[in-house]
């Protein structure tokens, strides 16, 4: 990894976590539990990927750290939710997550649905709290592209599909859609966020969510790429899961070579909608080369 993208991604991630202890502190209350139960995963460790998208392409428009930092904690609430929920017995039922068990085996099932219940509407709060922006108008569109971008148009709807690809067949145009749902377009709101806080103009909005796109795309297959030939110390999480299921992947339809050159080019595309931002769009550009060459 390029050393100034090491030392951004840790700043951002360090950035984000303290305003995520800020934002989620356990209260002196009997409901104390599902607040150590939402803590427990949020501070559980990760590449902090999202975050870093927010924060980065904010301040490609001079975005206040404040404002920034604030959609990323929102943003890394809403997957955070997403992983407690998606390993739960009645989903992908995985008992290890970042190398540690995972929220329903640390605590239990149903504390487990609530961390996840209660991640969702912290994260719409803190979007819509005027400390994210003095706009109303810039709340509301950060707050209802994240709605759609995470639920059954987008992240949600994607794992619905992903659920029925145990007992469906699916060609490379459905598996992508559900990988442009599932895994898509949360990046892709992640890579928005910063320009809508910046007040960007349609065409660097699109620009960098095209870019999140092809980014979100080019993660997944690398994702699947490790699943399959990765292991659970590199991954810290189970591996395998898909094939033994018998789901159909890009691996699947495209050969492991056919997989990696899919991403190659999903990343040549996405770097080159950033031409737009010129050098200051280094970063953006090297966490993209990162995205496949990563090893967990």
């Amino acid at each position: 990894m390029n050393a100034a993208l090491a030392e951004a991604l840790q700043a951002s991630a360090a950035a984000v976590e303290a305003e995520l202890d800020r934002l989620a502190t356990v209260p002196d209350a009997l409901e104390a539990r599902v607040w150590e139960a939402m803590r427990y995963s949020l501070f559980a460790g990760g590449k902090r990927l999202r975050p870093f998208l927010v924060m980065a392409t904010g301040d490609l428009f001079f975005v206040p750290h404040d404002s920034s930092v604030r959609a990323a904690a929102a943003i890394e609430m809403i997957h955070t939710y997403s992983l407690i929920h998606d390993d739960l017995p009645c989903m992908d039922d995985d008992d290890l997550r970042r190398g540690k068990p995972t929220n329903h085996r640390q605590f239990d099932e149903a504390t487990a649905v609530l961390a996840g219940d209660a991640l969702q509407p912290l994260a719409f709060r803190t979007l819509l709290d005027p400390a994210t922006d003095p706009s109303a108008d810039i709340r509301l569109d950060l707050a209802q592209r994240l709605a759609r971008a995470a639920g059954a148009e987008g992240m949600v709807g994607g794992q619905m599909i992903d659920l029925q690809a145990e007992t469906t067949s699916y060609d490379l145009d459905q598996i992508t859609r559900l990988q442009n749902m599932k895994t898509g377009a949360l990046i892709a709101w992640s890579c928005e966020a910063g320009a809508i806080l910046g007040r960007a103009t349609a065409r660097e909005r699109e620009a960098l969510k095209a870019y999140g796109l092809d980014l979100g795309l080019a993660f997944q297959i690398a994702d699947d790429l490790l699943d399959a030939a990765g292991s659970a110390e590199e991954m810290g999480k189970a591996v395998g899961k898909d094939a033994e299921a018998g789901k159909e992947t890009f691996i699947t339809l495209m050969g492991p070579e056919g997989a990696r050159k899919r991403a190659e080019e999903l990343v040549a595309h996405a770097v080159a909608r950033l031409d737009l931002f010129g050098e200051r769009a280094f970063l953006l550009r090297e966490v993209a080369r990162y995205v496949i060459d990563r090893r967990s």
